[in-house]
This record gives C-alpha cells, structure tokens and sequence, in this order.
C-alpha cells in the first residue's frame, strides 16, 4: 500500500513502551516500526495484551514512548514531517487537540451535556473558553450538520443516559469530527455493542472516512471487522506482523 508514490501519513519507529507495575518492569511494545499513507484504513488486530492500546495511545500523543535504554535507538512518531516525540507539551495538546480525532470502546460523554454539548467539547478544548465564544455560531452549525448526517437530528438536546448504545458511539464520532482531524484513532469502537449496531457503526466510521479522506487507526481484536480495512496489522506480544487486509 504504501511506497514512495505514496503520501505518507505517519510513520513510527522503534516504538517501545513499557509500564512500571510495583517493582516490576512490564514491557509492552518492543521496537515497533509502522509506515501509514495518507487515507489508509488500518486495523491493528491482536488479542488483549498485545500492545494494540497502548501503541494506539502513543500515535495519539496520549502517553510518551520510552526513552532510548540499553542501546535501543530512540522512538520516533513522525506525522506529517515533525516527530511527535520531541513536542513539548503545548505542541502535544495541539497535535492532539486539532489533527487526531479519537473514538473510544467506552463512549466517555459527559452525562450532565447535552448532545450537542457533548460534541462541541473537542472544540472548546481547542479554541479555549474565549476563541470558541467568538466562533459559536459556525461551531454549532458544524456539530448540528454531523449529528444530522449521523441521523442524530432529532436527539440534538438529548442527554447520554436518553440514547442507545449505538446513538451515544456515534455521537463520540461525531466528536471526534469536530475539528476536522487528519487522523482518526478508533480503540475498539463496536466493542461495547452487539454485533447489528457495531455493524452500523463500522458503516458509519466507513462513510466518515470516504467522505473526509481522513486516515483511520482502528484497534480490534476481531478479524471480520478488521477484515474491512484496507490492511491489517497484526500485533503479537508487543511486535508487529502484518498481514491482508485488503478487502478489494
């Protein structure tokens, strides 16, 4: 899929992590190398334990890669030309905050907001309390034309604990969307749904990217929903193995 002719999204390298239980040293990811083209589908497939979160995490800009030990060359998540690796954090809050959009197994919406609301928070936490009073108009209408295209137009003023399972998954998309991301990073989003409504969210998470041409990370421990990504990466004990994926 990818190549030289091929613009490139992201690219990762020697990406390892390891977590600190107690005294004990639990390495997760090991010299993880990936390469992602600019609108590619790829689903990161793997049992629990594989590393297929936490690598999802660090692409995301939500945790840190480790640093270079014991001769390990140093981690490298290149987006768009710049290492995410060297951000500070300022830099980090905007990657995050304006290029990746991220979709969660658990919806996490807050149950107090409205649906609306809901999907205006990725906003608000990018322009800050001022910058998204003066651009409050045009941002509801953006987050009213999702929602509709979500076939949420009737649930605008719904609360979370009003909706189905598959509603609440698609306004945590809808969410995602807000601020237009170049790179959507899904954590096993039909995980917490039956087998119907996850369907329909696949569709949905399908159209978004058709629509947008925006790339999609989508972990799963599922091989028929990975089966409809353009590939698949297998991750197996904190290494990549890839595999097909290409539905064509």
């Amino acid at each position: 899929m990818t190549g030289p002719w091929w613009p490139r999204c992201c690219s990762v390298r020697a990406l390892r992590k390891t977590y600190r239980l107690g005294r004990v040293d639990v390495p997760v990811l090991h010299g993880v190398d990936l390469d992602v083209a600019r609108g590619e589908w790829i689903a990161i497939l793997g049992a629990s334990g594989s590393g297929k979160s936490t690598m999802l995490h660090l692409i995301g800009g939500l945790d840190r890669p480790d640093k270079p030990r014991n001769g390990n060359p140093r981690a490298e998540i290149e987006f768009q030309g710049r290492n995410t690796v060297q951000f500070r954090a300022a830099e980090l809050d905007r990657y995050r905050s304006t290029q990746v959009g991220f979709v969660f197994q658990f919806y996490h919406l807050l149950p107090e907001l409205s649906v609306t609301e809901n999907v205006l928070l990725g906003a608000m936490i990018r322009l800050g309390r001022l910058g998204y009073l003066r651009q409050r108009a045009p941002l509801r209408r953006r987050a009213r034309e999702i929602l509709d295209a979500f076939g949420l137009g009737d649930r605008l003023r719904h609360r979370p604990s009003q909706l189905s399972g598959g509603e609440r998954q698609r306004v945590a998309i809808a969410r995602a969307l807000i601020n237009d991301p170049a790179m959507l990073l899904a954590d096993e989003p039909t995980g917490n749904l039956d087998r119907k409504t996850g369907g329909r969210i696949l569709d949905v998470l399908a159209k978004v990217r058709s629509d947008g041409g925006q790339t999609m990370l989508m972990v799963t421990h599922d091989p028929e929903i990975a089966a409809r990504a353009d590939r698949i990466v297998h991750l197996i004990d904190g290494r990549i193995a890839e595999g097909p994926g290409d539905p064509a």
